[in-house]
């Protein structure tokens, strides 16, 4: 049982969200997605038919709650999800999956196109970046703050000093 799940508040379209998410990511499935119930019932519920009132996903383990909510809450960068990448390959499919906002991009950070922002981060990133040469490590820094999408062989040029 995963003890903390993030839940995201759409304007109306969660079901798109769950649908694009569990295609971009490998393992992934949509668990249930409950509608709001008769618009009648409750004022709150005005011009909610047929949205997500609680919708459940996974995506590649990680589990998710969304919801339908109206315009009111908008994310920002201040919540962002890390994405572990093994190599160049993996960094340059999320990239292309995720990356909506050309102006939003630095350092491997980049916003998808429901405004969610998403850390690509390959994992020879840590590797430079906690490595024993601490001129390479600002080398490798200062390549990396250059960056929008993150390019392995560049940071570890810059670490090597190349």
């Amino acid at each position: 049982m995963q003890k903390i799940t993030p839940s995201l508040w759409f304007d109306m379209n969660a079901q798109e969200a769950m649908n694009y998410y569990v295609d971009v990511f490998p393992n992934s499935k949509i668990i249930s997605a409950d509608k709001y119930p008769d618009e009648s019932l409750d004022e709150h519920f005005k011009g909610m038919s047929g949205k997500v009132i609680n919708g459940v996903f996974e995506l590649d383990g990680q589990r998710f709650m969304c919801l339908d909510g109206g315009p009111l809450f908008k994310f920002n960068e201040a919540v962002s999800f890390t994405i572990d990448c093994k190599d160049q390959e993996e960094v340059d499919y999320y990239w292309e999956k995720l990356s909506h906002v050309p102006e939003a991009e630095q350092c491997g950070w980049c916003k998808d196109k429901f405004g969610i922002s998403w850390q690509i981060v390959p994992k020879q990133l840590g590797e430079v970046m906690s490595g024993d040469d601490s001129e390479g490590v600002k080398r490798a820094t200062m390549a990396m703050m250059k960056m929008h999408k993150l390019n392995v062989a560049e940071l570890e040029a810059a670490y090597k000093g190349e």
